[in-house]
Parts: structure tokens; C-alpha cells; sequence
């Protein structure tokens, strides 16, 4: 039976936050969302309601949150943008939970990353790390879920290895690619989320698919759902995100940076924990081979552009 307590989810234009924000407004549950582009057209009409995220007005943030029974959180940067840094990302999730708590949200829903280390040099598993330890240290009720790298419908890796595939007549790996991926269905994160915010034991959990590949295997199953003739080449990880970066010019867009391809690289994108997605990436792209890949997501222009 449905319930009308409020649940707020940022980024519910987004990504995972829109997945998180439909289902639980399938439950019956009323969902505002915190977003930085509060004038763009809602993808659920006026069934959500809208805040922006008045992270240097803290007050306005805690009123924003008042009467919320959750908070799922997935705001974050992928790489630093101008004035959206990791650090400054770091910076306002730290005000977000303060507000939560002086709010008094009974329970947040934070999405970190698998593997994350305060000791990493990567800045993005870094700050990950420490938005964690600030949580714990919250006196917030929290379940923290860490997917590895998520696929569906307006994925960043997965639709554009594909969308490069079709488009061009080679494909280049970084290195062997002998590292390894372990993709997890957006809905399924979601499923996982709205699990976990209705319960009420702190939770650390990944979100990890029931696959394992090596990139070079992961590329050639997309390529072969999406019926490319591309040439699969391996070149040296300097030139491969070098030619990353010039078609990230042509299409306005950051394609792959030097720190993800660490991290890919260093197989941080593979849990070591149980598996928590039951969707296989194998029989989604059979299902959906038609449309992966058929537009390039842009994160410039989904987070940065109006």
C-alpha cells in the first residue's frame, strides 16, 4: 500500500536519480528533487516537485529537506568542470548531510563507488572515501550503496563504446585490455537504493552485476550486439586517451580522462563482494541493440549546460 511521506533525491533529471525518483513514485511516495538546473523541463510533469540545491544557503537547504522522510543522494562529478571540482563536490555533500541532519531526515541513501580509499591518488575514489567516513560520522542513519559502473538507457561508458563503434571504423583499447568490468543495470542500483532506504540499520553495500568481463570482452560483445565493423585495435593508454580527447572536441564533450583510465585499468570497477544486480549486460544489449549507442550521451551537457 502507498504512503504520501516525502522522499528527496537529487538529481532526479539526471541519471540514477531518475531511475531512484520513478520508483518510488510507483510505491505511491511524494519526491521532490534537489538539482542545479531547477528551469529544465521534468521528465515526471508536476508529480515531482523541485528545489535547487542552495548549497551555499544552508537555511534554505534545511527547509528544502524539512519533513523528508529519505534523502538519496547521487550528486557528484565525474571530472572537474570549471568550478565544479571534486573538491567543491566534497565541500557541498558535506553541507547536504549537515542539513539532512539538522532537517531531521531519518535516513540518507548515498551512492559512493566500489573500491574507494582515502589513500588512493585518484581524486574522484578519494573524495568517494571521504564523503563516506563523513556520513558514518554523521550520527545520520545511512546506507551507503557503491556501484561499480552502471548501464541502461543514457549510460556514459557502455552507450558510447557503442556510439563509437558505430560511428567509426576502428575502436582502440587502452593497452591488453586485460582488466576487468563489472557492469550493474541502473534500475537495479535503483531497486537497491529504495531497498535500502527503508530499512533501518546502517548499510555498506556494492552494486555489482552478474558479469565479469575484461574490457577487450566487454568491447566486442557491444560491438557484436550493435553489429559494427569496426577494427578493434590495442594501442599504448597515452595514445589511446589522446585520441580519446581529440573526438571529445569534435563533440563537445570530456570522452575519458587520464584518472579514469587509471581506474579502469587498476580494476577498481569490479566488486569483491557478493552480487547484488540480477540484470545480465549480455541480454540487455540483445534486447536493446537497436537504440544503444544510437546518440552520444554528453556529461558536459547533461551536468553542465543548460
Amino acid at each position: 500500500m502507498g504512503t504520501s511521506e516525502l522522499n528527496v533525491v537529487t538529481g532526479a533529471f539526471g541519471y540514477t536519480g531518475k531511475y531512484v525518483a520513478r520508483r518510488l513514485l510507483s510505491m505511491g511516495k511524494r519526491v521532490k528533487t534537489l538539482t542545479g538546473h531547477p528551469d529544465r523541463p521534468s521528465p515526471f510533469g508536476d508529480r515531482v516537485s523541485v528545489a535547487p540545491f542552495d548549497f551555499d544557503r544552508p537555511e534554505a537547504l534545511i527547509e528544502s529537506l524539512r519533513g523528508a522522510a529519505a534523502l538519496y543522494n547521487t550528486y557528484w562529478v565525474r571530472f572537474d568542470y570549471g568550478s565544479a571540482t571534486f573538491e567543491a563536490a566534497v565541500e557541498n555533500t558535506k553541507t547536504l548531510f549537515r542539513a539532512a541532519q539538522q532537517a531531521g531526515v531519518r535516513r540518507v541513501v548515498h551512492v559512493s563507488v566500489t573500491n574507494p580509499s582515502e589513500d588512493s591518488p585518484l581524486p574522484y575514489y578519494r573524495g568517494k572515501a571521504l564523503l563516506e567516513k563523513a556520513l558514518m560520522e554523521s550520527g545520520l542513519s545511512y546506507a551507503i550503496v557503491r556501484p561499480t559502473v552502471t548501464f541502461g538507457d543514457e549510460d556514459i561508458l557502455i552507450n558510447n563504446i557503442a556510439w563509437l563503434l558505430r560511428r567509426f571504423p576502428v575502436f582502440a583499447i587502452l593497452g591488453e585490455g586485460d582488466y576487468r568490468v563489472q557492469p550493474i543495470f541502473v534500475e537495479d542500483v535503483a531497486e537497491l537504493m529504495v531497498s535500502a532506504g527503508s530499512q533501518s540499520d546502517n548499510l555498506v553495500v556494492d552494486a555489482a552485476g552478474p558479469e565479469v568481463y575484461t574490457f577487450d570482452a566487454l568491447v566486442r560483445t557491444i560491438k557484436r550486439a550493435v553489429r559494427s565493423r569496426a577494427r578493434i585495435v590495442h594501442l599504448p593508454p597515452r595514445l589511446a586517451l589522446f585520441l580519446s580527447q581529440v573526438i571529445g572536441v569534435f563533440v563537445g564533450d570530456v570522452v575519458l580522462t587520464q584518472e579514469e583510465v587509471d581506474g579502469l585499468m587498476g580494476g577498481l570497477l569490479v566488486s569483491s563482494g557478493p552480487l547484488t544486480g540480477r540484470t545480465h549486460l549480455s541480454e540487455w544489449l540483445r534486447e536493446h541493440a537497436h537504440t544503444v549507442g544510437a546518440k552520444y550521451a554528453s556529461e558536459v551537457k547533461r551536468h553542465f549546460r543548460s
